[in-house]
């Protein structure tokens, strides 16, 4: 008989308020900013090394956090990561050399941010089979009301109290958060006796029966996986340059900075459509296509930026530009869990966001030093508008895992 109300919506519900509270901290950053360049005078790519650094150890960290989540789950490491992000973002508010922001955002907030996607998405990809796009869209929608509302809230609370209370506050409120919403998630439906979508129990299969898919040596041999690495080091490097320099070039082109905040919630409002249309779409087309058609238009975005010569049209962009944003964030992990299976899906979805972050590590210094050396990112936004189109060319080099690879069911 299928249960009147599925556990997996809780999960979902508790994935959603991580990824908002993170990201929404995260993206926080961009407002604070021009903050620390007005007090410090420090350089765009100084500033932006940290987050290139929050970015790294993020990676790095999310192999170990997605296979220590394939043995453990999700519980523990949600609520231990909440402390190193709660501690490293309150501890801005002290800081006075550009030593003390790398070791605080770079380091602790990196550490913080490895286990917000590879351990939210794994662990919704296991409740949920046939409705795994769209239940990553909605966990990811989350992640879009944070960007929403923090960076907004940021930007009242350094305009009332100065930017140092300002990251003491969103620090510890969002530890608090993340801490609670961790408690509450489970890392496999089996674990209490369901299978995956609320299907009802099948007449002699054990609902504790284990997860299927390819194991990590056999993706690891296999083309299609490091393509699907390739497409994510695209797509970061894209995507968090955006994040880290829209900001600062909407002051730019003469946008208060509350104007500039406004944007950048702006994109993340409009990547709450990208989330769940994708997300939807996906469960309907699968990951390649669904790709496909958010890099085309994240291309198409990027090259209004080229025009874009007013604070006014950047709202227009962020339009566009959100919808892909929303889309290429939710897709990756029901595409790993398409093509690989579920059996190793953390450690492989830690992989390819480790090399995602490579290139969100790169993407936001390198347009940091572009602008510091010639004043203007007109030859950075070119660059991104290249590697995005460069990304649906990987995608058509997609092919499904090869037969001697093919998905394996658990004994």
């Amino acid at each position: 008989m299928r249960p009147s109300y599925y556990h997996g919506y809780n999960i979902v519900a508790a994935c959603f308020v991580i990824q908002g509270a993170s990201i929404g901290a995260l993206f926080a950053y961009g407002v604070l900013f021009t903050e620390l360049e007005a007090e410090f005078g420090w350089s765009r790519a100084t500033i932006s090394g940290a987050s290139s650094m929050a970015f790294l150890v993020m990676g790095a960290l999310a192999i170990l956090a997605g296979k220590l989540n394939d043995h453990i789950g999700p519980k523990l490491l949600i609520v231990g990561s909440a402390i190193c992000f709660g501690i490293g973002y309150a501890m801005l508010s002290a800081i006075s050399a550009p030593w003390e922001l790398y070791v605080l955002y770079g380091v602790l907030v990196g550490i913080g941010l490895s286990t917000h996607d590879v351990v939210t998405l794994s662990t919704v990809a296991r409740w949920f089979v046939r409705k795994r796009g769209t239940m990553s869209g909605i966990a990811k929608v989350g992640t879009g009301c944070g960007q929403v509302v923090v960076p907004m809230i940021a930007s009242a609370l350094i305009a009332a109290y100065g930017w140092r209370i300002s990251c003491l506050v969103i620090g510890v409120a969002t530890m608090v958060i993340l801490v609670v919403a961790g408690l509450a998630l489970r890392g496999d439906p089996r674990e209490i006796g369901l299978r995956p979508d609320g299907d009802a129990p099948v007449a002699g299969v054990a609902a504790a029966a284990g997860p299927v898919g390819v194991t990590l040596g056999m993706a690891l041999r296999a083309g299609p996986f490091w393509i699907l690495c390739l497409v994510e080091l695209v797509s970061f490097f894209c995507l968090f340059t955006i994040m880290v320099h829209i900001v600062p070039h909407a002051i730019d082109l003469g946008a208060a900075p509350a104007t500039a905040a406004l944007i950048l919630s702006a994109i993340g409002g409009l990547s709450i459509a990208g989330r769940l249309t994708v997300g939807t779409v996906n469960d309907r087309i699968g990951g390649k296509r669904s790709l496909i058609i958010c890099f085309v238009v994240l291309a198409c975005a990027l090259a209004m930026l080229q025009v874009a010569d007013r604070a006014a049209l950047l709202f227009v962009f962020a339009g566009v530009y959100g919808f892909a944003h929303g889309g290429l964030l939710t897709v990756i992990s029901p595409t790993v869990a398409e093509l690989f299976g579920t059996d190793s899906h953390g450690v492989l979805f830690g992989i390819v966001l480790f090399c995602g972050t490579l290139g969100g590590a790169l993407g936001p210094w390198l347009a940091g030093a572009l602008f510091d050396s010639s004043g203007s990112y007109s030859v950075a936004f070119l660059l991104l508008t290249g590697v995005a189109l460069l990304g649906v060319v990987l995608l058509l080099m997609l092919r499904p895992i090869a037969a001697s690879a093919s998905l394996r069911t658990a004994a």
